[in-house]
């Protein structure tokens, strides 16, 4: 019989895309699930044969577990994840079946590491934070990271052009990552960072060139911290085109902060956000792009590694973040009981493979010696 995979939230923009790349990549039968049976059947229709759509609420606990207890893999790609507890891992743990998400909530990210110990006696494989950013990049500091004996910083910078072919659900996710200062590992300290400060030039690969990107608060922050020992890790974020980083800014730092942690607040701004890029997309387009930097120290010389990916569609990006994992366990190629963030899970081989294999290009130059000034560091 057919491996199946559970993909909660499987009907919305990224979960739909999780699910392309899965059926594209394993012989695995898809059941995508949502709240409205209109938008999910027209989904698992444009899917194919191997797919099919199941009406469910993730508040139905009954109708939860009898969902994950028929599936050999669930991918939890009902966001935004600030809203999410950890009752499908819980689940996921109690009935022994792996887990995957997109989750990109560095509070719901903790949570669900801290359930490693029973994950691991149990012998389930949970991977976390598995999209684009988190995801992907995770992966991409993990490549640059090999090449060094020790490393010192991490700066990870992301834009998206447009809506980056994603649905509401990240327009909502971003303006929720507004709403309070967040903690950042600087100079080997935990410090408090507000969002969207400090604007930054920064140099993406063909066509984006040189794009603006502001402190925003991912998992990354924390979980590469934790993985590398690294002393500064900086995660920032921007738009195309500039001025949506503009309006941005303006929500974070000129809105009064009840209003912007008011629920119907960041509806409406979603809303209109979304309706924008609907009509910028024609010209901006819909893809994604990021940068690594790491620097830190190789044969007792300071230097730095550089890599970086383009895409044309962020949300395709994000499936085969997520799809390449799910590739990798249903084939018995990753195994890791535990909870786990994807740079301690994936190896680098693993992940040049299926990237490859999903033609992302990723670009990586040579470490370099530091330099100040004309003069070495």
């Amino acid at each position: 019989m057919a491996q199946q995979v559970l993909i909660l939230g499987g009907a919305g923009r990224i979960g739909f895309s999780v699910a392309q790349d899965v059926l594209a990549h394993t012989e695995a039968e898809v059941t995508i699930t949502g709240r409205q049976p209109a938008q999910g059947a027209i989904a698992a229709q444009q899917l194919g044969d191997r797919a099919r759509f199941l009406v469910l609420d993730l508040a139905e606990v009954e109708g939860l577990k009898e969902a994950i207890a028929a599936a050999d893999l669930v991918i939890h790609c009902a966001g935004p994840f600030h809203y999410r507890d950890g009752r499908v891992l819980d689940q996921c743990i109690a009935q022994g079946v792996p887990y995957l998400d997109v989750s990109d909530n560095r509070s719901f990210t903790q949570r669900a590491l801290a359930k490693g110990d029973r994950a691991a006696e149990a012998g389930v494989t949970a991977i976390v934070n598995t999209g684009i950013f988190p995801g992907i990049s995770n992966s991409l500091v993990k490549r640059d990271v090999e090449q060094l004996d020790q490393v010192d910083t991490i700066h990870l910078s992301y834009i998206v052009a447009g809506s980056g072919g994603a649905g509401l659900t990240v327009m909502r996710t971003t303006f929720l990552g507004l709403q309070r200062p967040f903690q950042a590992r600087i100079d080997g300290q935990w410090q408090e960072v507000q969002p969207y400060t400090e604007r930054e030039a920064v140099e993406f690969p063909a066509p984006y060139g040189r794009a603006h990107v502001y402190w925003y608060e991912m998992p990354e922050t924390v979980t590469l911290a934790n993985t590398f020992n690294a002393k500064t890790v900086i995660t920032k974020f921007g738009s195309l085109p500039d001025f949506y980083n503009h309006l941005t800014w303006m929500a974070a730092h000129r809105f009064p902060a009840a209003l912007l942690q008011n629920p119907a607040t960041i509806e409406f701004l979603s809303r209109v956000s979304y309706a924008m890029t609907n009509v910028t997309d024609r010209f901006s387009g819909i893809g994604v792009a990021m940068r690594s930097q790491v620097t830190g120290t190789k044969a007792g010389e300071a230097v730095q590694v550089v890599s970086s990916l383009a895409h044309p569609n962020t949300a395709i990006a994000a499936g085969a973040g997520t799809g390449s994992l799910a590739e990798l366990i249903l084939t018995g190629q990753l195994h890791k009981p535990g909870v786990w963030p994807v740079e301690a899970a994936l190896s680098t081989a693993q992940f040049e493979a299926t990237m490859a294999q999903r033609q992302v290009t990723l670009y990586r130059g040579q470490p370099t010696p530091l330099v100040v000034k004309g003069l070495k560091v």
